[in-house]
C-alpha cells in the first residue's frame, strides 16, 4: 500500500548524450549568444537557453583544464628527458 508521505519513485536516468567536442560546444554557445543578442529568444525560453549555455561553459572549461594538465605533463616529461 502506498503511503501519502513517501517520496515518489525516482525517475529513471536519461541515457547519456554523446559528448560534444569543444568546437561543437563553442558553436552551440555562439548560436545561443546570437539568438539572445538578436532578441530572437522568446522570454519563455530565455531561462532554458541560459541554463544550456551554463552547461556548455562548464563543459568547455573542463576541456580546457584537461588540456592544460596534459600540456603541462608533456612539457615536464620533455624537460626531464632533456
Amino acid at each position: 500500500m502506498s503511503d501519502l508521505f513517501s517520496s515518489p519513485d525516482p525517475t529513471p536516468a536519461e541515457p547519456a548524450a554523446p559528448a560534444l567536442s569543444f568546437r561543437e560546444a563553442m558553436e552551440e554557445l555562439e548560436g545561443i549568444l546570437e539568438r539572445i543578442e538578436g532578441e530572437e529568444v522568446d522570454i519563455d525560453r530565455l531561462a532554458e537557453e541560459l541554463r544550456r549555455a551554463a552547461q556548455l561553459l562548464d563543459l568547455c572549461r573542463g576541456k580546457i583544464r584537461k588540456a592544460e594538465v596534459e600540456v603541462t605533463q608533456i612539457v615536464q616529461s620533455l624537460e626531464e628527458e632533456g
